[in-house]
């Protein structure tokens, strides 16, 4: 576990290097993660400089009216991850945002195994997803999310 945590620390210090050096503003958006995804990249180093906010949104009308996801989407799919991150995105005018969404846990939910979990992405040219098939209890399904999802914001920065 203490490694975990060194290699988050690690991502953070680099997306917030790379977020100041060129000027970007990054958003997420939650529906798995419960918050803890932002509570993450908030307490990132010179945050205020980066981080525009976060978004925890459960119920489906709320993704449907505050989001923009599509009536009738699959909560816990790509498709639903894709348009969480490009809603986001767009809401808080940010070159970046990853979304969370899956099931956490301890049993399935409409079908889906726990575990399962789709991060998605949206910068303002591109759109898209990864799928992750993790293992555990709900609390490491969540700190496996948000350890995925850190490294892909800054991936994703990266390439910006």
């Amino acid at each position: 576990m203490e490694d975990l945590v060194q290699r988050d620390a690690a991502d953070l210090d680099r997306l917030s290097d790379i977020a100041r050096s060129r000027g970007l503003r990054i958003a997420v958006v939650e529906s798995l993660t419960s918050g803890n995804l932002a509570g993450t990249v908030g307490a990132a180093g010179e945050a205020a400089e980066w981080f525009a906010g976060g978004v925890v949104a459960y119920m489906t009308d709320v993704k449907e009216q505050l989001l923009g996801l599509e009536h009738g989407t699959d909560p816990c799919s790509a498709d639903c991850a894709e348009q969480l991150a490009r809603g986001a995105r767009a809401l808080f005018d940010a070159d970046l945002c990853v979304s969370t969404t899956g099931v956490g846990g301890p049993g399935p939910d409409d079908g889906h195994p726990p575990g399962t979990v789709y991060l998605g992405w949206a910068t303002r040219k591109q759109v898209g997803h990864r799928h992750l098939r993790l293992d555990g209890g709900p609390e490491e399904v969540l700190a496996a999310t948000v350890t995925a999802a850190v490294r892909m914001l800054t991936t994703h920065a990266a390439e910006i």
